[in-house]
């Protein structure tokens, strides 16, 4: 006996929808948004029970709390609805989805592993992102006075007080709250940083991607916990798709009637882009590591390869942006393989794809 639940999630309460390995809708009923609640709802639901709940703030821990009460759990990408809504009719509607296998999107979840480098990881991004973002406002106080100001030298202790100096004494306040702030974020920071790499060094596939070219072990720490396994991808494709990188066509009237009113493939034009449902802080990384290598490793052969398309007319931005894959196959490669990396064999697929 096969029961298909779908599992409306919500801060204070979910709703859970029951319907037969047939279709038929047996039952609905609001839970409060609480483990050992939800989990009481589930158990008293007899036969094979597979869940189904929306990606989301709370999907993580719905995961691991639920997972081991029903044989099968799926994290389904959140889908755009343009008809009547409420939280009965998409609980159903994600139950009967579940049942005839037409999720749009499935999300992969494993939150046992890597549990605490994934929340090392995820707090040093949020300050880096904070840091950023006071270092930003601290400029654009400066520029709405009128005040030319670019480079870090702005950021600096020893140079705020040459600074401060150009402002009125009334934004002068303002900026010494920011930069107390900073001072803030940069301190914790520095720490989570610690943090983070202590805990990456205690897992042996972090220290073997690190050598992957533009990375170290902070982009390495960051990007194991979001891929756990590489094994999840097949073919390279696949991952350059998940991480934003790969390439997607589209073309419209792609028919046209002949003479003999048969109907041939004609040749129109195709937009060339890069697909966009994509794991953004993958593609960050790998961005970022192939603008370390175009700017800090000029002796690695994926520079040669930068150097051979500027010579070939292409633009830097776009150079830039073609090693991305390349480092991402390589370091897939490193995973499944458990290998260093070996320039050598980087540079040999650099010139077949430069071929």
């Amino acid at each position: 006996m096969e029961r298909y639940l779908g599992l409306d999630v919500h801060a204070a309460s979910c709703t859970l929808a029951v319907i037969s390995e047939k279709g038929r809708k047996l039952k609905d009923f609001p839970v409060e948004t609480n483990g050992q609640a939800l989990v009481e709802a589930i158990r008293m639901i007899p036969g094979h029970k597979h869940l189904v709940f929306e990606e989301g703030l709370q999907s993580a821990w719905l995961y691991e709390t639920l997972s081991p009460h029903v044989d099968e759990t799926v994290v389904a990408g959140i889908a755009e609805s343009r008809s009547s809504k409420s939280d009965r009719r998409d609980a159903y509607g994600l139950a009967k989805k579940l049942r005839v296998g037409n999720l749009d999107k499935i999300v992969f979840k494993s939150p046992r592993q890597f549990t605490r480098l994934r929340e090392l990881s995820r707090i040093h991004m949020t300050l880096v992102r904070d840091t950023v973002r006071v270092q930003a406002r601290i400029k654009s106080l400066y520029r709405s006075r009128g005040i030319l100001v670019s480079g870090e030298n702005v950021y600096g202790v020893r140079h705020r007080e040459s600074w401060q100096k150009q402002l009125s004494s009334s934004a002068q306040t303002r900026a010494t709250r920011l930069y107390d702030h900073l001072d803030f974020l940069l301190e914790q920071k520095k720490q989570a940083e610690v943090d983070l790499l202590r805990e990456a060094k205690k897992h042996a596939i972090v220290r073997i991607l690190e050598t992957a070219p533009g990375f170290g072990p902070i982009r390495a720490a960051r990007l194991v916990p979001i891929v756990i396994t590489p094994h999840r991808f097949r073919t390279k494709r696949q991952f350059w798709s998940y991480c934003g990188l790969g390439i997607v066509t589209r073309s419209s009237s792609d028919w046209v009637q002949t003479a003999d009113g048969s109907w041939t493939k004609a040749r129109v034009p195709q937009t060339r882009g890069l697909s966009r449902q994509h794991n953004h802080f993958l593609k960050s990384i790998f961005k970022g590591a192939a603008t370390t290598v175009t700017t800090q490793r000029n002796k690695d052969p994926l520079y040669a390869r930068y150097e051979r398309l500027l010579d070939g007319g292409t633009k830097p931005p776009l150079a830039k942006l073609s090693l991305a894959p390349m480092i991402a196959a390589t370091v897939l490669r490193m995973w499944k393989d458990e290998e260093e990396y070996d320039p050598g064999r980087a540079g040999l697929r650099a010139d077949k794809h430069g071929g």
